[in-house]
């Protein structure tokens, strides 16, 4: 499985800005769907409200290709995390980024992953009654959180299931009879994520053959998340890094050193790495498969 986040964060510039939302629409999103036609992907793109709102023609050249469109949420501010919202302003989000998306492309929306993955344990409630079906949000196993927002919920994928699981209605890390299917995000250690695979591409092939092992001893599906935004070669407006955290070890951790980590390999320069991993699953043999596709089989 192929899952795209599509939002407009500027990598390079480190911050939120709607000039990213067009290098995405004229870069990014072209150099993708042009590589996945390539290798016969049929990817999900979780599109936030917010650019889906500024570019609709960024979600109709996914779902005009046959991918499947996805929610995001409403806007990808780190104070309007999934998992600082009250329950109430999670529903709201939930309902007007699945209005947004199925007004432009005029199909169901049912899949969902949260900005920077950061849910928590009682938002299976919160999704059903929004009518969504399908999570992927939780990346198990997954050791490298205290470089991201809101890392001490993010303990909680230290011991979730590894496989697609339906959820318990009250704990979507957690094994349950709810209709919510959680379909998480690769890691084995390290994550496996187009983020990493930018920094350390020698390390990421490695996760991938560990990965690759477990698959092939219990069947286990592969996620693997990117986005359009790793793959523009967009303007540096120069400044200092945008402070996003409000204690000074979050700033380091999540804002400094991430931040100069993620800009390795950005642009062009990511589209062969990229490629490598592709190759890798068309070799194999693997099935390119969607997050509603994955549901309809879980289902069945």
């Amino acid at each position: 499985m192929i899952t795209n986040d599509v939002e407009t964060t500027s990598i390079l510039n480190h911050k939120l800005r709607d000039k990213t939302g067009e290098y995405v629409l004229n870069q990014g999103m072209p150099r993708l769907l042009d590589l996945y036609d390539q290798y016969g992907v049929k990817a999900t793109f979780f599109y936030t409200g917010h650019i889906a709102k500024l570019y609709p023609e960024v979600v109709k050249m996914a779902y005009e290709r046959g991918h499947e469109v996805g929610s995001h949420g409403l806007t990808h501010e780190v104070c309007q995390a999934f998992d600082v919202l009250p329950p109430e302003q999670q529903l709201d989000h939930l309902r007007q980024s699945k209005q947004i998306l199925e007004d432009i492309i005029g199909d169901e929306v049912v899949s969902f992953r949260a900005p920077a993955a950061r849910v928590d344990e009682r938002f299976p409630m919160i999704m059903k009654e929004a009518g969504f079906k399908v999570d992927s949000s939780v990346a198990s196993q997954r050791f490298d959180m205290m470089f991201s927002f809101g890392a001490l919920k993010k303990l909680h994928w230290i011991t979730a299931p590894r496989k697609a699981y339906f959820v318990k209605e009250d704990n979507i890390f957690k094994k349950g009879d709810s209709q919510v299917l959680e379909a998480p995000i690769s890691a084995w250690g390290f994550p496996y994520i187009g983020t990493f695979m930018r920094i350390a591409p020698g390390l990421n092939r490695m996760t991938r053959r560990v990965l690759y092992w477990e698959t092939c001893c219990n069947g286990r599906q592969f996620v693997f998340l990117t986005h359009p935004n790793e793959f523009i070669d967009e303007d540096w407006e120069g400044g200092e890094i945008e402070r996003r955290a409000k204690n000074y070890i979050s700033y380091l951790l999540g804002d400094v050193i991430r931040h100069k980590l993620k800009v390795k390999n950005l642009g062009e320069k990511a589209l062969p790495i990229y490629a490598r991993e592709l190759a890798f699953f068309q070799k194999k043999s693997f099935e390119f498969i969607t997050c509603k596709e994955l549901y309809k089989r879980k289902q069945s």
